[in-house]
């Protein structure tokens, strides 16, 4: 009997629907952005990011556009994890989630502590740019720098991280439909919420149609965009209707066939295309407009300790109470001290964190655009740093093991 071999489209499709590719190349398109804003090519750059196409700006596609996409694959992830995965047991997933909001609080007053002192609230509507871990760059450091980890080891640091990543998104989910939402239109957000119902029904008929759900999904877009509500939040809704649990008759969900279609074009084009605009920030000379230049402003500063200091100190303070004062339980095989790298990754914040960097200053005058920019330089700065201090002590670890 033959094997079949996959074909060349089936491979490149499996290849770019793991999240370590997701994650290459999202470092390799926001170190390009990063070297394009700081070339003599700067120019140019800026002009193609402010472009328009349509109504919006090229920047402005890549961010509210192209990002619902990544944000529908992370609707699909959580349904799965609702109702099949991790979070379907409270007492199983009880001390990643808690440690997630641990990981929500300690560096949203890191944070504010910063910059408190030093402008008043002036800038205090930042706090919550270090919410959510990056799932795709954290994974990719833990896998990459803890080979060499035992195997039990190895697969509780990765359930305990995807949990807490995973609540770390609904969290920075929720954030940004509550607090980056302005003047809501309710005809438009009804409108929005029926396209949604319409996809849901169309996602458990007996055939899914996606000659259907595809426009009908792009109207949900259109009219969460037109209501106030970010776009994005349609992706997380549209994902979050589809059916996680299998049919009898089905290989696998539909929940996690629709993930199969659309993942490979979000680790591909969606999630890249907005790095490299989201890190195309100047890090030589002055601001956009002629301000200070980096490395000077306390919102820059105040997001690397967040992410550095304060994320990995609210996983870890969490997890520590609750295994001494309560009868949760870690992993099997997993303790604190393991937990120190992977709490360390909880700070490599890019994605989302450059997304609410975005929504929290480039309204605010008369030098919102440069805000944006020290924010951005300082999740860029904060998830180098957090990833390298996770990988080496992985490495540490592996070596030890």
């Amino acid at each position: 009997m033959t094997i079949p071999i996959p074909s060349l489209a089936a491979r490149l499709r499996v290849l770019l629907s793991r999240e370590t590719t997701g994650g290459v190349l999202v470092i390799c398109a926001a170190g390009f952005g990063l070297v394009l804003a700081n070339s003599p090519a700067r120019d140019g750059f800026g002009h193609l990011a402010g472009s328009s196409l349509g109504s919006l700006t090229v920047d402005q596609w890549a961010q509210d556009g192209l990002l619902a996409l990544f944000f529908l694959t992370v609707g699909l992830d959580l349904i799965q994890e609702i109702r099949v995965g991790g979070l379907r047991d409270p007492r199983r997933a009880a001390v990643p989630i808690l440690a997630a909001c641990g990981g929500v609080a300690a560096p949203a007053l890191v944070y504010c502590a910063v910059v408190a002192p030093v402008s008043g609230a002036q800038f205090v509507h930042g706090w919550a740019i270090p919410t959510a871990t990056d799932i795709a760059f954290a994974l990719t450091v833990l896998v990459l720098a803890g080979r060499g980890l035992p195997d039990g080891l190895q697969r509780g640091l990765r359930i305990f991280l995807l949990t807490l990543a995973v609540v770390d998104d609904l969290i920075g989910i929720l954030v940004i439909a509550i607090f980056y939402s302005h003047a809501i239109a309710l005809p438009a957000l009804l409108a929005a919420a029926a396209c949604v119902a319409v996809f849901g029904w169309l996602a458990r008929r007996r055939r899914m149609a996606w000659w259907l759900m595809v426009p009908v999904a792009v109207l949900a877009w259109w009219f969460m965009y037109r209501s106030g509500v970010h776009a994005t939040i349609a992706g997380v809704a549209l994902g979050l209707v589809v059916p996680a649990v299998r049919r009898p008759d089905e290989t696998v969900s539909r929940a996690t066939r629709t993930s199969q279609l659309v993942q490979p074009f979000s680790n591909a084009v969606a999630l890249p295309v907005f790095a490299l605009f989201a890190a195309g920030v100047p890090v030589l000379g002055t601001g956009r407009s002629g301000g200070s230049g980096p490395f000077s402003h306390p919102v820059l500063w105040a997001v690397v300790a967040a992410l550095v200091i304060g994320k990995p100190l609210g996983v870890l303070a969490v997890t520590a109470g609750l295994k001494r004062w309560s009868r949760l339980e870690l992993p099997e095989g997993v303790t604190i001290r393991d937990l120190l790298p992977v709490a360390l990754l909880c700070g490599i914040g890019f994605t989302v964190a450059m997304l609410i960097a975005g929504l929290s200053f480039d309204a605010q005058p008369p030098d919102g655009g440069d805000l944006v920019d020290q924010a951005r330089i300082g999740v860029l700065a904060g998830s180098l740093i957090s990833a390298l201090l996770g990988g080496v002590m992985l490495h540490h670890d592996s070596r030890r093991g």
